[in-house]
């Protein structure tokens, strides 16, 4: 943690742990081979709708953060994700979850199939198919609508 994220106690400021869940939805979709920015240019926006955070434990100036983010089920028109931030010794400092949802850049109107379907203008049930990794697995998943269960993807973050 860096100092200017801190109070005069060293303790992280409250209000920080939004931008940590954000930078573990972050690398959860690079994971999946998405960004931001991708779906910037697909028209996509995803603003957060509610935020749940349960502080269990301080993080402290200088400490190392890892935050553990986890799709909860098949997206929609929402996406829901549920966080664990725990410190290098392995102590659970937070959980948290968000709900966000898709939204058309252009029109200001809710997205009906999200990001996934957006991926299946790009990408073909073939191309899928014939990859192997994780990431591409689990894109398979929720585009084809597995069940929730086998479709986990699970993102750990440092910060």
């Amino acid at each position: 943690m860096r100092y200017g994220e801190t109070d005069q106690m060293g303790v992280v400021y409250y209000g920080n742990y939004a931008q940590y869940l954000e930078q573990g939805r972050t690398e959860w979709l690079r994971e999946l081979g998405f960004s931001y920015r991708w779906m910037e240019e697909n028209n996509i926006k995803l603003p957060v709708i509610k935020l749940v955070i349960d502080y269990k434990l301080p993080a402290r100036y200088d400490d190392e953060i890892f935050i553990t983010t986890t799709l909860k089920k098949l997206p929609t028109v929402r996406i829901e994700f549920d966080y664990e931030i725990h410190n290098a010794e392995g102590a659970l400092l937070v959980t948290a979850s968000t709900t966000l949802v898709f939204v058309d850049m252009q029109t200001n109107k809710l997205v009906i199939e999200g990001l996934f379907g957006k991926v299946k203008q790009y990408v073909t049930t073939k191309d899928l198919i014939d990859k192997n990794t994780l990431a591409e697995f689990k894109i398979k998943c929720l585009v084809l609508k597995h069940k929730d269960e086998d479709c986990k993807v699970i993102s750990k973050a440092k910060y």
